[in-house]
């Protein structure tokens, strides 16, 4: 019998013959000292650790003096690895899942871990901690009482769009991860798409080099334009207020810009008409409104 630490109870509890329990363990975005108690007591009882990143975690755990099996555990092995580790968990073994950096099932194949283990009636049990999400929000300077987590954007095509535009009408600070190499397309789209409104773009959160921009998102694009990014950012935009007027068409502000369009056509105009309109109101990209619209129609 193995001493694990009982679901929600924070002290160790006895696992005879039930099924293990499955840890999600957050772990330091970048400073190392980032790390809770709880964390590195559970992930010194487990059975075994799962990891996004193997040589990472192990540079964490070598750090703490931690010595345990690692597994890797990512997108590319995670339907194998998954089923690996459900039946270590139906074993009775304790598993703690760790991410790249923070809290593991955010915009990571975590999430799939954790479904699939609650289906199978295995306990899951969170270990909160670092959230690169979280520590950018509240240091950004925009309202942080409601805000929507966006994770990552499409690169191209028609679901980006699709996936901007639906984020036109979001009261709540608005929160999304992107790679360097496509922030300033991302800043110059979520300009054209939302307006200019205020946004900051953090990266390097806890490191050295850690870099929290406050600005417009065209001021931001020409900074980065000029000076190359570098690390994994994270970016918030600030939500269209529910008292703003846009255009004098304040009561379209909680609708998204499909909804705009179809309210238009139930008004009478046709679907070209109220495109034109939207794509007018909303300072949206008509051709790429035009494209969803129809798009939608003939699926």
């Amino acid at each position: 019998m193995r001493r694990l630490f009982a679901p929600g109870t924070g002290v160790s509890a006895v696992n005879g013959d039930k099924s293990g329990v499955l840890y999600l363990c957050a772990t330091p975005i970048g400073n190392l000292e980032d790390i809770t108690l709880r964390v590195l007591r559970v992930l010194r009882e487990v059975d075994l650790v799962a990891a996004e990143d193997t040589r990472r975690t192990r540079r964490l755990l070598s750090h703490y003096n931690i010595h345990k099996p690692i597994i890797s555990y990512h997108q590319h092995n995670r339907r194998r690895q998954g089923r690996h580790l459900l039946e270590r968990l139906a074993r009775g073994d304790g598993v703690a899942l760790v991410s790249d950096a923070g809290t593991p099932g955010i915009s990571d194949p975590g999430e799939e871990l954790v479904r699939e283990a609650l289906e199978k009636g295995i306990s899951v049990v969170p270990l909160p901690g670092p959230s690169a999400l979280l520590a950018a929000l509240v240091v950004s300077g925009l309202p942080a009482g409601r805000f929507l987590f966006a994770g990552f954007i499409p690169g191209k095509g028609k679901e980006r769009n699709r996936r901007l535009c639906g984020l036109a009408a979001e009261t709540g600070t608005i929160i999304l991860y992107e790679a360097p190499h496509r922030l300033v397309r991302t800043l110059h789209d979520l300009a054209e798409i939302l307006g200019d409104r205020r946004a900051c773009a953090a990266r390097e959160l806890t490191k050295l080099h850690e870099e929290v921009r406050r600005d417009t998102l065209n001021r931001l694009r020409e900074h980065f334009a000029t000076e190359p990014p570098r690390g994994e950012f994270v970016l918030l935009i600030e939500g269209v207020s529910k008292d703003e007027k846009l255009d004098g068409q304040g009561e379209w502000a909680l609708l998204t810009p499909r909804e705009h369009v179809d309210e238009l056509v139930r008004e009478g105009l046709t679907t070209n008409e109220a495109i034109k309109k939207v794509s007018r109101l909303r300072n949206l990209s008509r051709r790429e409104l035009y494209k969803q619209i129809h798009g939608d129609l003939k699926n």
